[in-house]
């Protein structure tokens, strides 16, 4: 009578078994099976190899690029700083023409030019009607 407690009755023994075989009659004869694992190994190696001098070149030129990348935004940096200074400027002219054309109608405002536009003195003692 078989044992119950002997592994081999155990279903998980008997399949890791028939695995096992499997995998033996699958392997071809060791020697070339070594010489392929080497070949393996060699491959992966000279692609690690290329792999690490492509990414070294490309770091490098990237370095290389830098200082004309940073020049090149500068200028364009530059341009819409200069872009912006004529856009201030127009809208100025807008702003004090219209500031002109809707003070001008009253006689009793004066309108006194400088250098930053235009202002209103008022006077001291309508000075409550302006709160």
């Amino acid at each position: 009578m078989p044992d119950p407690k002997d592994p081999r009755h155990n279903a998980a023994w008997r399949a890791a078994q028939q695995w096992q075989e499997r995998a033996h009659q699958a392997r071809p004869g060791g020697n070339i099976g070594g010489l392929r694992l080497l070949f393996t190994w060699l491959v992966f190696g000279a692609l690690m190899v290329v792999g690490v001098v492509l990414g070294l070149f490309f770091l490098l030129v990237g370095w290389a690029m830098l200082p004309i990348l940073r020049y090149r935004m500068k200028k364009r940096m530059e341009r819409m700083r200069a872009d912006q200074a004529e856009d201030v400027g127009g809208s100025f002219h807008y702003r004090e023409t219209r500031y002109r054309e809707t003070r001008s109608g009253g006689a009793r405002h004066r309108d006194q030019q400088v250098l930053e536009g235009d202002y209103e003195v008022k006077n001291a003692d309508r000075d409550d009607e302006w709160r």
